[in-house]
């Protein structure tokens, strides 16, 4: 944590059919992250979620 607040490192990433990129939010822990990516994807919708670090982009 900095004084800035919590460091939120972590990346919840969507993708939607035409291969269009959003971040769906930041959180402080990889945990958390996946989380909501698991929640999200659990939906049945199309789009692809995944979880990545701030700085390491995905493969």
């Amino acid at each position: 944590m900095s004084d800035s607040g919590p460091d939120l490192a972590w990346l919840v990433i969507r993708q939607d059919d035409n291969g269009n990129r959003y971040r769906v939010g930041r959180y402080a822990t990889k945990d958390e992250a996946q989380k909501v990516a698991d929640s999200l994807d659990d939906r049945g919708h199309k789009q692809l979620y995944w979880v990545e670090r701030i700085g390491q982009p995905a493969l």
